[in-house]
């Protein structure tokens, strides 16, 4: 009985939206799935309608006739939906991707995930270390100073990063002094 009340105040074009999803099987769904659909088709009329009134100024003509109104429907068909490929090039495609094996997992206790080179979350950046010390020191004020307690050793005492210059590090940035 609900159903027929509602049915009453609903207005035509909302009745159309919801006898559609009802013949494409579609029993359940929220009310706000009407209105998404109803917004829809109003911008693609406006839309469809604003072109041609474009088009039929630009032939200098009064009033929009048919002919306005399909070359809009052809330019919203051809700039805003794209058709897919044909099935076979899909399988051609589908043929060539499945001749490269998967990369082989690790094994052990939680996700299996492949190795580190084939994953995009390992670093892909290396800090390069200069083999000489620039001659001028950096000054430093005293709020930098404190938070650079422990210095950083002389380049002369890093024997591990003249041996590997492609060693991986990480360092604190300093804070900035607000003005």
């Amino acid at each position: 009985m609900a159903d027929n009340e509602e049915d009453l105040t609903m207005p035509r074009d909302a009745k159309i939206i919801k006898s559609l999803l009802k013949s494409m099987g579609v029993e359940e769904y929220e009310p706000r799935v009407i209105h998404k659909f109803l917004e829809l088709g109003y911008r693609y009329v406006v839309d469809v309608l604003t072109d041609a009134q474009v088009y039929s100024e630009h032939a200098s003509k009064s009033t929009i006739d048919i002919d306005d109104v399909k070359l809009a429907i052809q330019s919203q068909v051809n700039f805003s939906f794209s058709q897919p490929p044909p099935r076979e090039v899909l399988l051609e495609l589908a043929q060539n991707r499945n001749k490269i094996p998967l990369p082989k997992s690790i094994a052990g206790p939680g996700f299996p995930l492949p190795p580190d080179q084939d994953t995009l979350i390992s670093p892909n950046y290396q800090f390069a270390f200069a083999n000489k010390r620039s001659a001028e020191p950096i000054e430093e004020t005293e709020d930098e100073e404190a938070i650079n307690a422990e210095p950083n050793p002389p380049q002369e005492d890093k024997t591990d990063a003249q041996q590997n210059p492609n060693q991986r590090v990480s360092f604190p940035l300093p804070k900035r002094q607000k003005d």
